[in-house]
């Protein structure tokens, strides 16, 4: 038994599909989803989003958002998402070094705050093109 899921962002369907397993990032760490997961709402942290599905996992990168599980389906509803294939490997690693020096020089708390954000983002692009 596969569980049904939909990956939906503001602008569109990211992605409608089946997957054996989920792990999706939450505030709180990592959850796995399973067949016969009990009913659920959790907030989605930025990170990275993986499915296995005959026998192989793919992982996305979400910026954030919630899921909402309910009778082997999941939804997805998250700000932004991206599959590795539309991510440029030596962007996103030049991201993620930009943003940690940013985190790096920033002096005050809002800076902080959003260095921070940026470097999670930039983490979770980078996971998900190596």
């Amino acid at each position: 038994m596969t569980i049904k899921f939909s990956i939906i962002t503001p602008d569109r369907v990211f992605l409608n599909n089946e997957a054996d397993e989920i792990i999706l990032p939450t505030n709180t760490g990592q959850m796995g989803i399973l067949t016969g997961h009990a009913p659920l709402i959790t907030a989605l942290d930025v990170g990275v989003l993986l499915f296995r599905s005959n026998k192989k996992w793919i992982s996305l990168a979400l910026m954030g958002g919630f899921a909402l599980v309910q009778e082997n389906n999941l939804t997805v509803l998250v700000n932004e998402a991206e599959s590795g294939n539309t991510i440029n490997y030596e962007g996103a690693r030049r991201a993620l070094e930009n943003a940690r020096q940013q985190l790096i020089q920033a002096t005050n708390q809002k800076e902080k705050v959003s260095a921070q954000f940026s470097l999670k983002r930039a983490q979770a692009r980078f996971q998900v093109v190596k």
